[in-house]
């Protein structure tokens, strides 16, 4: 079952998402938008509590988390590093998703002795040059543009599948709970703000980020798995296969007839593949105990 849990952090309310009671711990990131720790990682912390120690937090002005003044790969990171005092973590497997991979990485390159393998999903963070960057700029730095943009994506499940089809390959296949749940967060007051302050931080005039990992993928020093759709319109999966390359221990998994939400669109595929990643590199007592038993 799942539960929930506050973290405070700075004076902040951090709301985490929190499943399982034995083996190893794993935290999961989400990412921007109009994301949260459920809307990402729904099937993932249920699939992970039979094995792990779950946690999935909601990032400043997501879910049910307080809002900062600033958003950015540098504020996230603050305010993660201070989630796991918090919450007492010790050493964990992390997995973040978009934006989250961008933090997860820099984490594990400021704090290798906390990490015990990473997890990359459609990462942001592992190029210079994002594509339509300059439209992400524009539509962040335009008064409203985006406010009318998630209102649209709000106003009905048409408009919603529509919205999506930015983002994944193909949104007819995408189950109706979660069609629902995107439009529901896109119809509230105030969606997307939080994800326009980070566009305005992480995206220069020319369409780079400000935020790029590539050359320090070398001193990545934990096991790594990358997850990446082939058909992601916002990163492409060339980042992934380079990162893969620099990277010295890791996996490259890329994912057919896919976007850049792997975990939604094929979410029974994905928590495979991550929990396969997750036996091997950190294994968890439950799992031999099964096996032992059987």
């Amino acid at each position: 079952m799942t539960g929930h849990g506050i973290a405070r952090v700075d004076g902040l309310r951090i709301h985490y998402r929190r499943a399982g009671i034995e083996g190893p711990q794993v935290v999961l990131l989400h990412g921007a938008g109009v994301d949260d720790a459920d809307l990402s990682w729904r099937h993932t912390v249920e699939t992970l509590a039979e094995s792990y120690q779950v946690y999935a937090p909601d990032w400043p002005e997501y879910g049910d988390s307080d809002p900062v003044d600033d958003h950015s790969i540098d504020t996230y990171r603050d305010v993660f590093e201070g989630f796991v005092e918090s919450v007492g973590l010790d050493e964990f497997a992390l997995v973040g998703i978009s934006m989250g991979g961008a933090v997860a990485l820099g984490y594990t390159l400021d704090h290798p002795d906390r990490v015990r393998a990473l997890g990359l999903v459609d990462s942001y963070g592992l190029g210079a040059r994002v594509p339509g960057g300059p439209m992400l700029y524009a539509l962040a730095n335009v008064p409203g543009a985006n406010a009318t943009g998630w209102s649209m994506l709000g106003s009905s499940r048409t408009a919603t599948v529509t919205g999506l089809a930015n983002v994944v390959h193909d949104p007819s296949t995408l189950d109706e709970a979660f069609v629902e749940s995107v439009n529901e967060r896109a119809s509230q007051r105030g969606a997307g703000r939080a994800f326009t302050a980070f566009q305005r931080n992480e995206i220069t005039p020319d369409g780079r980020a400000r935020t790029n990992f590539a050359d320090r993928l070398e001193e990545v020093g934990v096991p790594t798995l990358l997850v990446h759709g082939e058909s992601d319109p916002l990163f492409p999966a060339a980042w992934a296969r380079r990162a893969h390359e620099r990277i010295p221990d890791s996996e490259l998994v890329v994912f057919e007839n896919c976007g850049h939400w792997p975990t939604r669109e094929h979410p029974e595929k994905f928590d495979e593949t991550l929990l396969e990643f997750l036996r091997e590199r950190v294994p968890s007592p439950v799992d031999r105990e099964s096996t032992d038993e059987s």
